[in-house]
């Protein structure tokens, strides 16, 4: 399906376009449809970010996430055996 548009444009946007298809070779309704697609691909929201890693690792342990156990002795190799929260900031 194709539509019509019509526009009123200034001189500067005018000698733009004049510009654009002399120098491009093209026709101005080619042009229009291109300037169109640039704009709407330049003010599309921008993408999510992904994270990396998501749902590729499989430690085989179905309840890891929820399973507080499996945190047992947790960091106790880099912080020591002995290492204990602070007070504030016990459980």
């Amino acid at each position: 399906m194709t539509t019509t548009v019509q526009a009123r444009l200034d001189e500067e946007t005018q000698a733009a376009l004049d510009r654009l298809v002399q120098q491009r070779g093209m026709k101005t309704s080619d042009a229009v449809r291109e300037g169109i697609r640039l704009l709407d691909k330049h003010h599309a929201p921008p993408a999510r970010p992904r994270l990396i890693g998501i749902g590729k690792f499989d430690s085989g342990i179905a309840d890891l996430a929820t399973n507080k156990k499996h945190m047992e002795g947790f960091g106790q190799k880099s912080m020591g055996k002995g290492w204990r929260p602070p007070k504030d900031r016990a459980r």
